[in-house]
């Protein structure tokens, strides 16, 4: 019992040290992110901080409740090659766990550009991202029940799941587009054609 509260004790102190850290660092200019992708410090480890599913965030099983805290920690994630996420400063590399994607987009706005459709998510980190070739959607089946849950690409190697609110009212603008001669239906934002799904494949889950 003592051996663990003294782990526990060297765990917290680590994660403020980490806070610390981060906190210190200045934007490039990037909408006042940290260059993080210039960075290239000593892996130090895992620790036990989880992304759940639901795009919250837990620290040693207990849910992270400070919003700027968790913006914070937002900053400094880096998904490598390798497929696993850390939080990177200057000086340190320490590993976490994501269980699906790294942000969840929980509002969407339609607008016009030269007559283009304009489609702009806020995830809930506070990211504001325009669906276009820099940052597409991509849309993936998911399971036996053929769950459709669509992905934002937000930067770097991240990715937002769209929530189910929000993902209602994006299948709502599909159209039917034919791509490479197949029928599909499929999303339009600045300027760029995102496939859902064959639209054949479309009427017969309608049915």
């Amino acid at each position: 019992m003592a051996e663990a509260k003294i782990h526990a004790a060297a765990d917290a102190a680590g994660l403020a040290a980490l806070i610390t850290r981060a906190a210190g660092q200045t934007g490039d200019g990037n909408k006042g992110l940290p260059p993080i992708e210039r960075w290239n410090p000593p892996f130090c480890g895992d620790i036990d901080m989880e992304i759940r599913a639901d795009g919250t965030w837990f620290y040693m099983g207990t849910p992270i409740g400070r919003q700027p805290l968790v913006r914070l920690f937002s900053t400094v994630l880096r998904k490598e090659e390798d497929g696993r996420t850390y939080l990177v400063t200057p000086v340190e590399k320490v590993g976490i766990r994501v269980v699906d994607a790294h942000f969840i987009a929980v509002e969407m706005n339609v607008g016009d550009r030269d007559g283009q459709p304009i489609l702009t998510f806020r995830t809930n980190v506070g990211d504001v991202v325009e669906a276009g070739p820099e940052h597409p959607l991509q849309f993936v089946i998911h399971g036996d029940n053929k769950e459709l849950k669509p992905y934002l690409h937000v930067r770097g190697r991240l990715q937002a799941l769209v929530s189910r609110p929000v993902m209602y009212d994006l299948v709502a603008l599909g159209e039917t587009v034919v791509i490479d001669g197949v029928a599909m239906f499929a999303l339009r934002s600045c300027g760029a054609v995102f496939p859902v799904m064959p639209a054949a494949e479309l009427d017969m889950l309608s049915k």
